[in-house]
């Protein structure tokens, strides 16, 4: 009976206590979220929508996409890999969240770090393109989130970019070669966040929209190329470095240091890294590397593990100069060392297997460029070069710039300087006279200590030419300094180019010596020529486009150039000229000039 009448009293106690439920969610105060959660958001949700519309599909010609990439300037200029413009060719297009497939040309590459820049044309001429400002890689934590963005499988027909949001897992890792030495990712980014085939050449940001980064190799499942969790980046300070060759049109080769270096011993602790061989003929050798050398510092940084040093070594281009820190016996020295070429890569297929590697495309691109009338213009091939177009560009421009601080071309005949000399100890008056006359031979005097002469197109001999003895040829570098400022790109028959962006490093004027040889950097557009058989590099201000020195090679593969150093420029004629010529040979100074007077194209 009892249970009969139990059942009732519970089946009406239910509703009861649910609707009680409802009447105290009713009058509830809602759930309050963390302010920094909604702040987060906010900030993520608005970085996503300022970025979003310089985010590139990269496309063969027609239309079907076959990777990323992301506009880095009003102009166009855009950053991508180069396993997703290789399939593409030197003409490609590329479609913007705008909705618009706007044609594209190949500008520069980076086979070995796997990067390529190209240039979108807009549809009216001058119209800016949407981009995103660069930030710096090296600030970035493990830990951090991180915002990519691309076409993974070609979803975006309409070239809207599809985000994925996850977190920085590790920072300057290093991942190997694929293949024959190309595509090796140093100094990369690891990340948690989600990328695809497709998303290749895609952009990896940070939640201040600032670009990190350019995705391009992942960890896959093997089957189903599904992600299985690690992304890698190339991180945008390694870009930065390979920028101004890629602008220039050049394709570009990686740093190696002309020596080996390892661990130490076994029983040695594992932080030593020494030199196990150094190659003949470098200018590791030259500086003074030997085995056995303990490798403290590179480029600035720190070397303690194979893995670091590969990691520092993989972010420059070749022929830059890096300064190198070595301890021997106690004793530690510093020293700038110019790094050879990895040239032995530059004619290698990369293999792809573990990239993210763009779908298969429906359109097989013609042999040969393909593209709109504008687009086929702007590609010039030239060997050792992704596109000789933009190098003549560039390197028109930068000696359009130079111009304006003036215009020697009118200066022919015979120009003189005097003034004095500090040589060491010695101080005296010095006098050059450099003499290049149409249908003479050309001819440079030199009064500096003792008197000497040099035909520089009849005195061939290596040793004649490095005179005097110990400056590794200034008379010849006065012959060539003269030639560039009178007849300019005509007066170099072997080679007129831009070489990129490198470092400079002037001396302190009073000749002291410098607290570090990093803190001397300075950053320079290069200029390279060739003339007869003197090699040339010519050094300008990114600033102001001065010249701020130059090398003169008398022997490029095995001997120290001599290096000019320029600067007090006053008005000449109205033109600007250096009144102070610091001149240096296997690290050390040969002699100051300060001149007190120039003489301009004497008949």
């Amino acid at each position: 009976m009892l249970r009969h009448l139990t059942r009732p009293v519970l089946a009406a106690a239910v509703p009861a206590a649910l609707a009680a439920t409802v009447a105290l969610t009713a009058i509830a105060a809602p759930i309050e979220l963390d302010k920094s959660v909604v702040d987060a958001q906010t900030q993520r949700i608005a970085a996503i929508k300022k970025v979003a519309p310089a985010v590139v599909a990269v496309c063969m010609q027609g239309g079907q996409g076959v990777g990323s990439g992301v506009v880095i300037s009003p102009d166009g200029y855009a950053l991508t890999n180069f396993h997703v413009v290789q399939p593409t060719g030197p003409l490609m297009q590329a479609g913007l969240a705008d909705g618009v497939l706007y044609d594209a040309v190949l500008v520069g590459t980076d086979k070995v770090g796997d990067v390529s820049l190209i240039k979108l044309v807009p549809k009216e001429k001058g119209k800016p393109f949407p981009f995103v400002a660069m930030g710096d890689s090296d600030k970035v934590r493990i830990g951090d989130w991180s915002l990519a963005m691309g076409n993974p499988f070609s979803l975006a027909m309409d070239f809207t970019p599809t985000v994925t949001y996850g977190v920085v897992s590790g920072t300057n890792r290093y991942q190997p070669p694929e293949g024959k030495g190309l595509l090796e990712y140093t100094d990369c980014i690891q990340i948690e966040t989600s990328i695809n085939p497709g998303n290749s050449g895609g952009p990896l940001f940070n939640m201040q929209g600032e670009l990190i980064g350019i995705n391009g190799r992942g960890s896959f499942e093997k089957r189903g190329r599904v992600n299985s969790g690690v992304g890698y980046a190339i991180s945008i300070n390694q870009i930065k470095n390979f920028l101004g060759h890629m602008r220039a049109g050049i394709d570009t080769d990686h740093a190696t240091l002309g020596a080996a270096v390892g661990s130490a011993a076994e029983d040695a602790p594992l932080s030593q890294m020494v030199v196990k061989q150094v190659l003949d003929g470098s200018d590791a050798e030259r500086r003074g590397l030997a085995e056995g050398d303990q490798l403290v510092s590179f480029a600035g940084r720190p070397v303690t593990s194979t893995n670091q040093y590969k990691n520092i070594l993989g972010i420059f281009p070749k022929e830059w100069r890096v300064p190198l820190s070595v301890r021997r016996n106690n004793d530690r020295r510093e020293t700038l060392v110019r790094l050879m070429g990895n040239m032995a890569t530059e004619k290698e297929t990369p293999d792809k297997k573990d990239a993210p590697a763009p779908p298969a495309p429906k359109i097989v691109p013609k042999k040969g460029p393909a593209g709109s009338g504008e687009t086929a213009k702007m590609y010039v091939p030239k060997k050792g070069y992704a596109n000789w177009y933009f190098n003549e560009l560039e390197r028109d421009k930068l000696v359009g710039e130079f111009k304006k601080h003036g215009d020697f071309a009118a200066d022919t005949g015979t120009w003189a300087g005097e003034g004095r000399y500090e040589m060491g100890e010695r101080r005296g008056d010095f006098r050059f006279e450099v003499s290049e006359v149409k249908d003479g031979d050309p001819l440079v005097k030199l009064k500096l200590n003792i008197e000497s002469t040099l035909a520089p197109l009849k005195d061939t001999d290596r040793r004649l030419q490095s005179e005097p003895i110990g400056s590794g040829g200034l008379m010849l570098a006065l012959y060539q300094w003269h030639r560039l400022l009178t007849t300019g790109a005509k007066g170099f028959e072997g080679l007129f180019a831009h070489g990129g962006t490198e470092p400079f490093y002037p001396y302190p004027a009073d000749g002291s010596a410098p607290k570090s040889l990093a803190a001397l950097r300075v950053d320079a557009d290069v200029l390279k020529t060739k003339h007869g058989s003197t090699e040339c590099k010519w050094f300008f201000s990114t600033r102001d486009h001065q010249l701020l020195g130059f090398e003169t090679f008398t022997d490029k593969d095995y001997e120290d150039p001599c290096e000019v150093f320029l600067s007090d420029y006053k008005p000449v004629d109205g033109k600007q000229l250096p009144h102070r010529i610091e001149v240096r040979f296997k690290d050390k100074r040969y002699a100051v000039l300060t001149v007190a007077k120039y003489t301009l194209g004497k008949k």
